[in-house]
């Protein structure tokens, strides 16, 4: 499992991290959509801002949640198309070796 991103800030502000998880609870729970949804969607985002770690973060959760290599692949193309091709770099460079 990749590392998170922000271990050093949640350690240096603890009521930040309070604030964040509690935001990460309300924000990804199970609701009308499921949660797997709404981490492939933040993949996705991930992937168009240049985040290569947080790509790799979210497909390994979106995989906990159910998400198949389909789905992250899928996720990958709405991405590019919105972000360009930039995110399929990005997205290759977060999901290299996690499917092998």
């Amino acid at each position: 499992m990749a590392e998170n991103p922000l271990r050093t800030i949640l350690d240096l502000d603890g009521k930040l991290a309070e604030h964040l998880d509690a935001t990460e609870k309300l924000v990804f729970q199970d609701g009308v959509m499921p949660e797997k949804y709404k981490i492939l969607m933040a993949m996705a985002f991930d992937a168009a801002h240049g985040a290569a770690q947080g790509v790799r973060a979210l497909a390994e959760r979106a995989m906990r949640a159910g998400a198949t290599e389909e789905e992250i692949a899928e996720t990958i193309r709405v991405a590019y198309h919105l972000g360009g091709v930039g995110s399929v770099y990005t997205a290759s460079q977060g999901l290299k070796d996690l499917f092998h």
